[in-house]
C-alpha cells in the first residue's frame, strides 16, 4: 500500500548522456568516413590505434553535420593529429 501512495510524488526528469550517445546518421552523410574507418579496423585486426586518422575524419564529419556536439579534437584524444597554427617564423620564410 505504501508504494502506491508514493508513486505520484516523485518526478523523473530525463537528461541526455554527457558523451557516448548521439543521433544516428539516417541520411548517410558520414557513411563514406564510417566505411573507411571500418575497413581500416578490419585490415588491422581491429587495432584502433592504427586507424586514428580515419576515426578523426569520421568524428569531424559527424560534428560538421550536427550529428554530435562540436568538441575540440584535442579533447577527443587527437591532439597529435591536429595541425598546429602557423608560427611567425614560418610566415617570414615565405616572404
Amino acid at each position: 500500500m505504501s508504494t502506491a501512495m508514493n508513486f505520484g510524488s516523485k518526478s523523473f526528469k530525463p537528461r541526455p548522456p554527457d558523451k557516448g550517445s548521439f543521433p544516428l546518421d539516417h541520411f548517410g552523410e558520414c557513411k563514406d568516413f564510417k566505411e573507411k574507418f571500418m575497413k581500416c579496423l578490419s585490415e588491422n585486426s581491429f587495432d584502433n590505434s592504427k586507424c586514428r586518422l580515419q576515426s578523426k575524419d569520421y568524428l569531424e564529419c559527424r560534428m560538421d553535420n550536427q550529428l554530435m556536439a562540436k568538441e575540440p579534437l584535442e579533447k577527443l584524444g587527437f591532439k597529435d593529429l591536429v595541425d598546429p597554427p602557423p608560427s611567425q617564423t614560418d610566415q617570414n620564410t615565405k616572404l
